[in-house]
């Protein structure tokens, strides 16, 4: 039997659990829930997965961390500001956490395709589209803060190579101890939803 072919463009849109269809060349705001994106980044590993213990280190926990490190750095941070830290790799919930590496090789494509998602995701919670340059350097700083003590507690890398890669934290780890155990695909999930919901009634 023959099959027909046609030229239709190839699908670029996910079905989400919510029953919302989000397109990643065309996102909508309007299709983004904050139960979605709970449920991916719990689900989604960092490293590669390539971490110890009994859980992933999901994006959903690293963005737990990196919200914390923040007001850790700046405890002055406003409601807006706090949820721009917790959404930041939020578009991972749709295209996954490719490793830095990789992302160099694909280049400006991918970066293309994750600020679009982005700034629906931001513009969903009533968030400017684009953070204001010293958010966007203090985020910068707590992702690689969060980065380097994932790497060093939970990764197999050494203090050195850590500190070439993401530089040397300007905060100390001992009080993230607690953020950098592995959860339960379920915990991680839930600790998302519950931080979100706290910042958003600030």
């Amino acid at each position: 039997m023959k099959t027909t072919k046609t030229n239709a463009p190839p699908r670029a849109w996910q079905r989400m659990l919510s029953g919302r269809r989000f397109d990643l060349l065309d996102p909508s705001p309007l299709d983004v829930e904050i139960e979605d994106i709970a449920h991916g980044l719990a689900r989604v590993a960092r490293w590669n997965g390539q971490t110890r213990g009994p859980h992933i280190f999901s994006v959903a926990q690293h963005s737990l961390l990196v919200e914390r490190i923040g007001d850790a750095l700046d405890p002055s941070l406003e409601r807006a500001q706090r949820l721009f830290m917790l959404l930041h790799d939020a578009p991972e919930y749709v295209i996954g956490d490719m490793i830095s590496p990789f992302k160099a090789v694909i280049g400006d494509d991918y970066k293309s395709v994750e600020n679009r998602i982005l700034g629906a995701i931001l513009l969903r919670f009533s968030l400017p589209a684009a953070p204001a340059p010293a958010l966007a350097r203090l985020t910068k700083r707590a992702d690689r803060a969060a980065a380097f003590f994932e790497a060093v507690r939970l990764a197999g890398f050494t203090r050195a190579e850590a500190e070439r890669i993401f530089g040397r934290p300007a905060i100390a780890p001992e009080a993230f101890k607690d953020a950098l155990a592995p959860l339960s695909v379920e915990e991680a999930q839930q600790g998302f939803l519950t931080r979100f919901r706290a910042i958003d009634r600030m």
